[in-house]
């Protein structure tokens, strides 16, 4: 169910909403406009129930009924930190946790603070209500599925009527919005139903809606146009491999040509060398990096920007079968340089590598890969904040930007070369597989040599795709990381 916003420049006491809320900065919550209205309206109950616990730092929340002194029946405070550090993403972070608090009411009055204004302010008034408001309960039934949703929301702005600029801002941030919710459906969906054949069919979905070109190769087309490490990975499983292939064109000469390759493992049981059990089920997320091209290609069409830009996915299941890879195979690539199988866990850089390979003959001026390559990754950053790998130091900048606008945590990490002899092999060109110690760093060594020497990052976000809680932009489960850096980089190019 899509939430419907809308931009309004009346009061809270006009709107028959279910919720009110007010947005506050931090400190001195009497002086805000907003505030203290509202607490006139409530005879001074507003600020008796913030009392010293609530000073309106970010993201807090406070939530109480207004026992019929208006016409809603309950009200939100809604910390927004402190004014002169404030930014479109926190105020986002800050709206996603307002609507995942009124998560179960149907309709929802927003009142902006004064001089909070401007397209990009509303950009992200879109992105975060509809980022919090999203919850995946396709298989709950009966009792179990929510009653009611937040389906309504009026975003009232006290200083007047909103400009057609702002009014452009809250659409596409409500689109962009949608876009991540793409890749949250992705990955939350079971691995039974979510097989390399049915992510074709989500980019069919995106290509036919949206008029984008589309290549998609079956296990045979894979096999035929050479792609012999991503042929090996999936043939293992009776879900064949799928190679998808979408690409958005712009109206006049693009400004540049950019491609996303995303890892999409629809499963990974570790092959035959099998994973523990423990911990085996969020392997559905393994995905991770295929749903964040899919929602890239989504804002994409929301976007349309003057550049040229081509999302590409690997897609297979990792199972142990008779017909599995095993370790020690060697296998040729698409870039033609032979590989040592040492791990099958370590399948995902396979997929990936024939898929590099296969976006640099595009000859674009950028490829960026998104994968959830590695544990490594998640030991040195944590669940919450993904790596990036690369050595040009302008596209090292523009992913530091493009993180800080999106609020989702990126670190630049370091391509060691004194790494890369640990992926050297006595009986093929290469090993898939080095060391324990620097995984995540010789990993993203290996998908550089089927780079083509093109301008190249990859990005491992194994830890933040899934979340255990829900904080700022991201729900509990599939959080959509990182389709908002990704779009904000493809703006960069534009």
């Amino acid at each position: 169910m899509t939430l419907n916003i809308q931009l309004s420049p009346g009061s809270f006491a006009e709107q028959p909403a279910d919720v009110v809320a007010v947005l506050v900065t931090q400190g001195a919550l009497a002086k805000q406009p907003g505030f203290a209205r509202l607490d006139a309206a409530l005879d001074g109950a507003l600020a008796a129930h913030a009392g010293a616990d609530f000073s309106g730092k970010a993201e807090q929340v406070l939530e109480f009924p207004s026992l019929g002194r208006l016409a809603q029946k309950r009200v939100v405070i809604v910390g927004l930190g402190e004014r002169r550090q404030l930014d479109p993403a926190r105020l986002a972070a800050s709206l996603a946790a307002l609507a995942r608090s009124v998560g179960g009411q149907r309709s929802l009055a927003v009142v902006m603070p004064d001089k909070l204004e401007g397209e990009a302010i509303f950009r992200a008034v879109g992105e975060g209500l509809v980022l919090g408001a999203y919850k995946f309960t396709k298989y709950l039934t009966g009792d179990r599925r929510p009653k009611q949703r937040l389906a309504e929301v009026l975003v009232l702005k006290p200083t007047g009527k909103a400009s057609a600029a702002e009014r452009r801002g809250l659409e596409l941030g409500v689109a962009l919005g949608e876009a991540v919710g793409v890749a949250r459906d992705a990955v939350n969906e079971p691995p039974n139903e979510l097989t390399p054949e049915a992510l074709a069919q989500v980019a069919r979905g995106l290509a036919k809606q949206h008029g984008f070109k589309l290549t998609v190769l079956d296990k045979k087309g894979i096999e035929k146009a050479g792609m012999k490490l991503h042929y090996a990975v999936g043939q293992g499983s009776t879900n064949e491999p799928r190679f998808i292939h979408m690409t958005y064109t712009p109206k006049h000469r693009a400004k540049a040509r950019l491609a996303f390759v995303g890892k999409g493992l629809t499963f990974d049981s570790g092959g035959l060398c099998i994973k523990p059990a423990p911990g085996m089920g969020e392997m559905k997320s393994d995905m991770g990096g295929a749903a964040a091209v899919l929602g890239l290609m989504a804002a994409v069409a929301a976007l349309r920007p003057a550049v040229e830009v081509h999302g590409i996915i690997g897609a297979a299941e990792n199972m142990p079968d008779g017909a599995a890879y095993r370790p020690g195979d060697i296998f040729g690539s698409l870039d033609g340089k032979t590989v040592e199988i040492i791990n099958t866990d370590a399948e995902g850089r396979l997929v990936l590598a024939d898929a590099l390979t296969y976006a640099s003959r595009l000859e674009p001026d950028l490829i960026v890969d998104a994968a959830t390559l590695t544990g490594a990754c998640i030991v040195a950053l944590g669940k919450t904040c993904s790596a990036y790998y690369t050595s040009d130091a302008k596209v090292a900048k523009a992913m530091e930007k493009a993180a800080a606008a999106a609020g989702e945590q990126f670190w630049h990490m370091p391509l060691l070369e004194d790494l890369r002899s640990q992926l050297d092999s006595d009986c093929a060109d290469l090993k898939h597989l080095g060391d324990r110690w620097g995984g995540s760093i010789t990993a993203a060594l290996f998908l550089r040599e089927f780079t083509g020497g093109k301008r190249w990052m990859h990005c491992d976000i194994a830890g933040p795709v899934l979340a255990d809680r829900a904080k700022g932009l991201y729900p509990k489960g599939a959080t959509g990381h990182p389709v908002l850096t990704f779009t904000r980089l493809v703006e960069s190019y534009g």
